[in-house]
């Protein structure tokens, strides 16, 4: 083994440990009586089953003698009743496990829920520059493995190990009392070649399902990402390339796939000579003591069926060991997700945000989002309660970042962005969200009706106040145009709805929230020019009465703004009302203003 190798088995052992002590509480709560009686009137159902197991093979000895004529039938219930006995012990050995997975059920589904919506909650939880660098098809298969690794972990770890050991221990003493030491060393050492060969392949077959997780999660990540941009994929004539590629990405897994089935047939058959070797062994030990009449032909019967009975379990110990493996590397990758750090949390004193009008004050703020290139150096502005502000500048100049910083989606690395008068990092991020209504330059909706899409601007949200948001951004009237009306279904990320019915439906649901501040980023620009206009009023309307930060490409949709900010590399280069700025024909703003409407008079 390498040093690398090594390392890296070191680290997953350490990993592995940190799993268990993760799943632990979701198996023993604090403050939960009924999840621990539940595990333990499990626990104890497993007991009995296993004893009754146990003993069922005697019984078996005892009807076999009796029908030999070896047996003391004055002593037992005859051949007859030992064979009914014998059916009832099994059936009772059955009973007894199904009772145990019933009664263990609502403990593991409870922590599978707990679990699952852990995971859910933390990445809704993670910073703005997790979410631009993550691959979604790879997140939701990482989070499937590792729920169902826990669901796996906590049925075999607790039902088919520890009670391997029983079994196996109290087979052993029951063949080394009743009969030598020679069956126990026979045994013994059966089982423990079988473990070790069954341990040490299996770790060299991890490594096999480990690279073909990674390429079942490569190739899902392809397909989710081609789906998603689906357009895209037509607009380029690219439904070829996108077939080879997930082609590719599925032959590499299909590769890997083949080396798990080679290993696992060479494991399985490595095995089964190993458990029939020490079979027959122990056979013929039986065969001598009914020959030399030391042993009847039930004690032969009874070794025979110890020996099948520990076989089962056996063969099933390295189907346990290896998903019991994977799950931990499954679940390991999940618990790295769940102690992924999140950029901006809340600090341990914040306190909610209280807005009285909604003045946005940024002082000297800096910020980039890689160290080595700030983005913006040293911006300081006010927006008075009421006031719409517009932000301009050329690609790149900083205006987005802006709304990002004041929605919190990043930190200032320095300076300090307030809201009346209190630094946005002192408060809450929920009160903070409440606080602003954002209408983004694309807006994405979910594959629901539309009336959800509105309605989930405000939770609980009555059909009467949908409607009439609707009104306000003067969509109403092409809703009840629709079959379906609010029930009708605008379909993956709203594919179904104009670039204008979206945005609309974007700032009806915005509208509907009634937040104090209201964030317009680039909301128009990919709009035509109709549009633009009847979505420019609606937008007018919807800041009336609060403070607006407009975010703006195309400068004829801010020329009403009560103060433009003119960006440029970061800096701000002018300042002033629209009049004022175009006052000055060498200035940055009367620059961009010329040339968009050259552009508009070329079109």
């Amino acid at each position: 083994m390498t040093q690398s190798d090594e390392v890296t088995a070191r680290d997953e052992r350490r990993s592995s440990l940190r799993t268990l002590r993760r799943v632990g509480p979701y198996l023993w709560p604090e403050g939960q009586g009924w999840v621990k009686r539940r595990v333990v009137i499990a626990m104890a159902v497993l007991v009995l089953a296993k004893i009754i197991a146990v003993y069922t093979p005697i019984l078996y000895k005892g009807a076999v003698d009796n029908l030999a004529g070896e047996g003391v039938p004055d002593l037992a219930l005859g051949a007859i009743g030992l064979t009914v006995a014998y059916g009832m012990a099994r059936i009772m050995t059955i009973g007894f496990q199904q009772l145990r997975d019933a009664v263990f059920a609502p403990v593991g589904q409870r922590a599978l829920r707990r679990l699952a919506l852990e995971t859910f909650t933390h990445i809704h939880r993670l910073s703005m520059r997790y979410h631009i660098t993550r691959k979604t098809g790879g997140l939701s298969r990482i989070i499937e493995r590792g729920v169902k690794g826990v669901e796996f972990l906590l049925r075999f770890m607790l039902f088919s190990v520890g009670p391997l050991i029983l079994e196996l221990t109290m087979v052993a003493v029951i063949l080394a009392v009743l009969f030598d030491v020679r069956y126990l060393l026979i045994v013994a050492v059966t089982i423990g070649l079988y473990v070790w060969f069954t341990f040490a392949v299996t770790e060299w077959r991890v490594k096999l399902r480990r690279e073909m997780n990674k390429q079942d999660t490569d190739a899902n990540q392809k397909a989710i990402d081609s789906l998603l941009n689906y357009e895209t994929v037509k607009y380029f004539g690219a439904e070829s390339r996108e077939a080879t590629r997930y082609d590719g990405a599925m032959r590499a897994y299909a590769d890997a796939a083949l080396k798990t089935a080679y290993s696992l047939a060479f494991l399985n058959f490595g095995q089964s000579v190993l458990i029939t070797l020490g079979l027959v062994g122990v056979m013929v030990l039986a065969a001598i003591g009914v020959q030399a009449g030391t042993l009847t032909v039930g004690d032969f019967v009874m070794v025979n069926a110890y020996m099948i009975q520990i076989t089962v379990p056996l063969n099933f110990l390295g189907t346990v060991y290896r998903e019991i493996r994977q799950s931990l590397v499954d679940m390991g990758e999940m618990f790295d997700l769940l102690e992924q750090p999140a950029d901006v949390s809340d600090r341990k004193d914040a306190r909610a945000l209280s807005v009285d009008g909604g003045r946005i004050t940024l002082q000297d703020v800096r910020f980039g989002y890689d160290p080595e290139r700030e983005i913006l150096k040293g911006v300081s502005l006010q927006a008075e309660a009421g006031q719409t502000v517009a932000i301009v500048g050329s690609t790149g100049s900083g205006k987005s970042t802006v709304g990002r910083l004041l929605f919190r989606f990043y930190d200032v690395t320095e300076g300090a962005l307030l809201i009346d008068g209190q630094d946005v990092r002192d408060v809450t991020q929920d009160s903070l969200h409440n606080a602003i209504g954002v209408v983004p330059q694309d807006t994405v909706l979910f594959n629901d009706t539309i009336g959800y899409n509105i309605g989930y601007g405000l939770e609980g949200a009555t059909q009467e106040k949908i409607e009439q948001a609707a009104r306000d951004a003067q969509i109403h009237d092409f809703i009840l145009g629709l079959p379906d009306g609010y029930e009708t279904t605008v379909g993956e990320r709203g594919l179904k709805l104009s670039g204008g019915e979206k945005q609309r439906v974007g700032i009806a649901r915005t509208l509907l929230k009634d937040p104090p501040i209201l964030l317009l980023d680039e909301a128009t620009s990919a709009l035509d020019s109709d549009t633009e206009q009847e979505i420019k009023e609606a937008l007018a309307r919807a800041g009336k009465g609060r403070t607006v930060i407009t975010i703006a490409h195309r400068l004829s949709t801010i020329a009403e703004a009560d103060q433009i900010v003119v960006l440029e590399r970061g800096e701000i280069c002018e300042i002033g009302t629209h009049d004022a700025l175009l006052a000055m024909p060498e200035g940055r703003y009367a620059h961009l203003w010329q040339r968009q409407q050259a552009d508009q008079e070329a079109a």
